[in-house]
């Protein structure tokens, strides 16, 4: 994921969206399938987009940290991005900055 975000930054703006389009192939877990969705929609908000169509349909209806140490929890209730929140994942943002 890291890769991807990194190589993402240095794409031009206009062609980022195909980047997003396709939906991925589930992974197995839908924690991390929903983080998918949410960061989808998540980076094309950055660019003043909506997401693709295949996000709307992702959700958790458990709240879920995907890095749950007390300090993480606290950050990312926060400082969650809107389309984490929604979906019931707390990230906070500064999780998805690649050094």
């Amino acid at each position: 994921m890291a890769e991807f975000l990194e190589e993402y930054r240095w794409e031009p703006v206009e062609s980022r969206t195909d980047l997003l389009a396709a939906e991925p192939a589930p992974t197995g877990d839908e924690h991390w399938d929903v983080f998918l969705a949410a960061l989808t929609e998540h980076l094309a908000a950055k660019d003043g987009r909506g997401g693709p169509p295949w996000v709307e349909t992702r959700s958790l209806r458990r709240f879920w940290f995907p890095f749950n140490t007390r300090a993480a929890r606290v950050d990312a209730l926060v400082h969650a991005p809107a389309a984490f929140r929604r979906r019931g994942v707390y990230v906070a943002a500064q999780e998805l900055n690649v050094a």
